[in-house]
This record gives C-alpha cells, structure tokens and sequence, in this order.
C-alpha cells in the first residue's frame, strides 16, 4: 500500500516538472524563463567577482546556487525519456556537473561557472520557449533570427573569454580579470592584436593558436549573420521551405510563386 501511495506521488511529480519544462502552459514559460534568469545570474556573478576579485567571498551564494542547479538536473533526470543513459544523451549534462563541483569548491577546482552559459542557450532556443515568445511577443516574432544570432555570438565571445581567463589569471599578471580576458579575445578575434597583452606558456600560445585559427572563422561568421537582413518564415506550399527572403517573390529552392505578406515601406 506504501509503495502504490509512493508511486502515485512519484508519478504525480515527475507530471508537474515535465509540465514545468516541457508544457504549453504560461506557468511553464515562466518557470524556463525563471531558470533562465538563474543562469544569467549565475554567468552574471562570474563576471563580477572575477572583476573585484571576490571569487572566493561568497561561499553561501556559491552553496545554494549548487543546490539549485542540483535540484535543476536532477530534476531533468526524473522527466528523462530513459534515466539511464541521461548523461550519455545529453553532454551538457556533464558541464552542469562540473558547475556544481566549481561552485562547491572553488579553492580546488577553480571557477568554472561560464559552462552555465550552454545552459542558457539550450534555454533560450528550445522549442517550445520560441514557438511560445512567437505567439505571446511580437517584438520578438518580427526579430526573432536577429535575437538568436546575436546569442549566439555574445554566447561564442563569453565562453572563448571565459576560457583565456580560466587557463591564464594564476599565472599571467596580465589577466587578472574576466575583462582583461575579454579585452585580448576582442583584439584577437579581430586580428587587431594590439600586442599590451599576450598569453604565456605553452598552453597560451596553443589557445592562442585555436583562437586565431578556428574562432576568428567563427566570429567573423557569427557577426556576419547578426547583421544580414533577417529571413522571413513563410512555409513554401511546395517544398516546404520556411526560410524566404523578405523581398522574395519566388522559393528559391523549388521556384514556386511566393505571397509574403509585407506591411509595406
């Protein structure tokens, strides 16, 4: 009788969360746009005690946020389609179990909160939060592509300016702070290179290398797209293209007559 009363309750739990992070319900957009101002928060403290250099005067703040965000992937373990390969489907996963540790102890593992940053993103762009913001805002629907490129590329920026400064502020007296990091990886990324700043040893000068090879492709593309005129959503009756340009008169991918509704000027 216990076990059936444990069950139901387990059952009943298990409905609620996925209704929390998976439901078309208002309360639901709230409870992933809550979560996702706990990951801005917990980004945004990252940045600022790295700043002051108060990475290690908040060790209470540091414990809850761990429980929260313990609480958080359990919690997504509990609603996974199959519990036992939740960490091998997802490897995000496994950067929220590295924040934790970070936040549990920082004097060993260092601060490595920034891989909350993947967590925000994977937020932001799920489905059902888009389809959501689509139909509740209409600042949102008219620049929803601008909005997601340009996540993209500050998501991009953090994360390579969270790395330089990780691997470098213990042994570099040049970055010392997350703003020194960002300060080289904006000349980097670039290709002004300034030079008041470089980074040391041999591991510096692979980041380095990395930097230069992969992200400056990669950051040229990312500011490239955030500036292209945005696309319009316009299903093709044919191929079923979505993506059309605003001006766009014929689908491009199988020539078919398109009638995209414009508001003119």
């Amino acid at each position: 009788m216990a076990r059936k009363r444990f069950e139901g309750r387990f059952a009943s739990l298990r409905g609620t969360l996925y209704e929390c992070y998976h439901g078309r319900s208002t309360a639901g957009l709230r409870f992933r746009l809550g979560l996702l101002v706990f990951d801005s928060t917990i980004i945004g403290s990252y940045v600022i005690t790295s700043v002051f250099g108060t990475e290690h005067d908040f060790p209470a703040l540091y414990l809850l946020m761990a429980l929260i965000v313990a609480a958080d992937l359990i919690a997504r373990w509990m609603i996974a389609p199959s519990r036992r390969k939740f960490m091998l489907q997802d490897l995000l996963n496994w950067a929220d179990v590295v924040v934790i540790l970070s936040l549990l102890a920082p004097l060993i593992f260092g601060d490595f909160a920034f891989l909350r940053v993947l967590r925000a993103l994977r937020v932001i762009r799920s489905y059902r939060v888009l389809q959501e913001l689509r139909d509740d805002s209409r600042f949102f629907r008219r620049n929803e592509e601008v909005i997601q490129r340009s996540v993209n590329l500050a998501v991009f920026i953090f994360i390579v300016s969270s790395v330089v400064h990780a691997s470098q502020y213990r042994m570099n007296p040049d970055i010392e702070t997350w703003v020194d990091a960002l300060y080289f990886t904006m000349a980097a990324l670039t290709t002004t290179g300034f030079g008041d700043i470089v980074l040391v040893g041999t591991s510096g000068r692979w980041l380095s290398i990395a930097i230069l090879i992969v992200g400056v492709g990669l950051f040229l593309h990312l500011l490239q797209s955030v500036f292209q005129p945005p696309k319009v959503r316009e299903k093709c009756p044919t191929c079923g293209l979505v993506l059309h340009d605003p001006d766009a008169i014929h689908c491009k991918h199988c020539g078919t007559e398109m009638n995209i509704e414009t508001e003119g000027g």
